[in-house]
């Protein structure tokens, strides 16, 4: 049997190996998969209008003849203009000479200026260097600096008859118009037969593969097809502002311009500066001063910032699903690769590759790697940086998820396993002691500054999302809101409850019951948190308290032996006490905690401090009718568990 080790390192290796192999087949492999990719994308982003005459009662052949000639048709009509525009300008470009002679001056270095001084020297001086390599070079070679006959000059014949001048013109772009013609093919047969194809490929992937391979069918033509669209949109609104802005400024062969603008656009980072570079180089050849070309700048830089800070984002959604670091990494890949035609396919390949990472396990690191999901959960990402000793990037942390959840969501959902993962550190011995005080030093002072903005009404402690603790009533009154998702309890059922919160074993414990007494004092309770102390300690601050409950805090699942223990104690010195127990981040729920710490110790399970908030409104007498009718607050998928352990 090979140990998991071993196999692991195997894995990897084999996966190494396999991308090693990809990528070399990637580069060898592209006068044949760089007319497969451009077909590919076509397809997705052909597909809406195929499938659009399609419901307009069109088979499927005709439907995709006619996009295909209307799509090449478009693209064809469209360079035989630019390439016109082009000829226009490369035929006037020596009238612009006189202008362009003109900029050059102004903005010459004068003579004798510190900067023209050291330029001169280091041109002198890169001179010298040269000639003296040079000199070297022939002595080694054996040569001299005289040459001893003529310069041999080759003159090229013109064309003499028409089939030769159409060779030498087309003889360029045979490559072009090769690419394009096995593009027209493979796009042709892709959209005809795309269910064959679909079938075929989940064919190879094996029938116990159907979940997978479906979901990522699924997911890959919803995203590309979709990002394809959005972006070809986006980009031709582009290109139609910019042609009319600089039609509008009154910059030659606006047309050119636009269309560039619209085609460069689709080359990530770079492209939209250089659609921006030629209009402006342009501007300044055709005018005599500076206007024109800072009216070009400037509705490049107006429109790429309300197009890549507002409109992108709102047709895309927060994410495209790649990282702005993946983009670029996958621009310079790609165009390594694939040249310029790799530059353009980046983002939609890269997406190809994301979706490969999700649903092949091997290949995860892909979307680790180019995804732009968050690596780590907030509460791991909190975590870390606290072990990192960086307590105000961890401040930010808490700082960004509070500007959109409450505090109790907070301390549910980041504080409580962040604590969790710092207490199984410890007891692995990965911890040192002056991380753990340092960790938990600074989780209390942010407990205690929560605790200061929730009772000045600065933060909601409640778990609702989508309301605020703050709002009042007619009369001015502050609203008790605890907001457990559908409906709320009667705060006065929680008005002047006596609690008592005492941690089970060790500090991160009483952390815990820090948190959950500072939820309750703000929901009306008489409540008080006790700190670690020894036992007689404990008991003797229990009997001078005349509490009504006490919550046992115990961070799952290190203190649950500890837990059992105080609760049996508790049961003996004070039977009429009702007990909670906090068994906070427990994985199954209240029942399973109360499974694991034993029948008959407590009287309430919780594992979250919004759990425990709920059972505490059934203990008083103002909650026993709703407590009796089954109208206990419904809080998210537990609350089925809650109404099993309620009193």
């Amino acid at each position: 049997m090979i140990p998991i080790s071993d196999a692991t390192v195997s894995s990897r290796l084999l996966t190494l190996i396999a991308s090693v192999v990809a990528i070399v087949g990637l580069y060898y492999g592209r006068q044949v998969l760089i007319p497969l990719a451009l077909a590919v994308v076509l397809a997705f982003l052909l597909a809406p209008a195929v499938g659009w005459l399609e419901k307009c009662h069109l088979t499927r052949v005709p439907a995709v003849l006619v996009v295909l000639v209307l799509a090449f048709t478009a693209v064809a009509s469209l360079g035989w203009i630019v390439t016109g525009q082009l000829m226009d300008i490369v035929d006037q470009f020596p009238s612009y000479k006189s202008n362009i002679h003109d900029k050059i001056q102004s903005v010459r270095v004068p003579d004798g200026s510190r900067l023209k001084n050291a330029t001169n020297t280091v041109s002198e001086l890169s001179n010298e260097l040269s000639a003296a390599s040079e000199s070297a070079a022939d002595k080694k070679a054996g040569k001299t600096s005289s040459r001893s006959g003529p310069i041999p000059v080759q003159v090229t014949q013109p064309p003499s008859n028409a089939p030769q001048y159409l060779r030498v013109m087309i003889g360029p772009l045979t490559g072009v118009l090769e690419t394009s013609a096995i593009v027209i093919v493979f796009t042709l047969f892709m959209m005809i037969k795309r269910e064959d194809l679909r079938n075929r490929v989940i064919r190879l992937a094996g029938q116990d593969q159907l979940n997978i391979v479906t979901q990522a069918f699924d997911d890959g033509s919803r995203r590309l097809s979709r990002y394809l669209l959005l972006q070809f949109l986006v980009n031709i609104g582009y290109g139609v502002i910019f042609g009319s802005g600089a039609y509008w400024i009154g910059v030659p062969h606006a047309l050119l311009w636009g269309v560039l603008a619209c085609l460069l656009r689709f080359v990530p980072y770079v492209g939209a500066a250089i659609a921006a570079v030629l209009p402006m180089g342009m501007a300044l050849a055709v005018f005599p001063g500076w206007h024109q070309a800072a009216l070009v700048f400037g509705l490049f830089v107006v429109l790429e910032i309300l197009i890549s800070n507002a409109v992108e984002p709102w047709l895309y959604g927060a994410h495209t699903g790649i990282s702005s670091l993946a983009i670029l990494v996958a621009a310079v890949f790609w165009t390594m690769l694939w040249g310029p035609v790799g530059l353009i396919l980046s983002t939609p390949l890269t997406v190809c590759l994301i979706l490969m990472g999700r649903y092949v396990p091997q290949l995860g690191f892909l979307e680790v790697l180019l995804g732009d999901e968050p690596v780590l959960p907030v509460e791991a990402h909190f975590y870390q940086r606290l072990l990192a000793l960086d307590q105000d990037e961890a401040r930010e942390i808490a700082e960004s998820y509070l500007k959109e959840k409450s505090i109790g969501t907070f301390y549910d959902s980041v504080l409580i396993p962040a604590l969790t993962l710092a207490e199984r550190d410890r007891h692995l011995n990965l911890l040192e002691t002056k991380t753990a005080d340092f960790v938990n030093q600074n989780t209390r002072d942010l407990i205690e500054e929560l605790g200061e903005r929730s009772l000045n009404g600065d933060e909601p402690v409640t778990f609702d999302e989508n309301k605020n603790n703050n709002d009042q009533d007619d009369s001015g009154a502050l609203k008790c809101d605890t907001g457990f998702s559908q409906s709320d309890p009667d705060c006065a059922a929680l008005a002047g409850l006596r609690v008592d919160c005492i941690p089970a074993a060790d500090e991160a414990d009483e952390l815990v019951a820090m948190m959950a007494a500072q939820l309750l004092q703000r929901l009306g309770c008489d409540v008080r948190h006790l700190p670690v102390t020894p036992r007689a300690n404990l008991w003797n601050e229990l009997a001078s308290d005349n509490s009504q409950v006490v919550i046992v805090s115990a961070l799952a699942p290190f203190a649950v032996g500890q837990a059992r223990l105080l609760c049996k104690r508790l049961r003996q010195r004070q039977p009429n006490l009702k007990i909670l127990v906090g068994l906070w981040n427990f994985e199954g729920g209240p029942a399973k905690a109360q499974e694991r710490t034993g029948a008959g110790v407590a009287d309430m399970f919780a594992t979250s401090l919004e759990q425990a908030v709920l059972l505490l409104s059934g203990t008083t007498p103002e909650a026993s009718k709703r407590a009796q009718s089954d109208d206990l607050p419904e809080s998210g998928a537990f609350h089925e568990e809650i109404a099993t352990t309620k009193l």
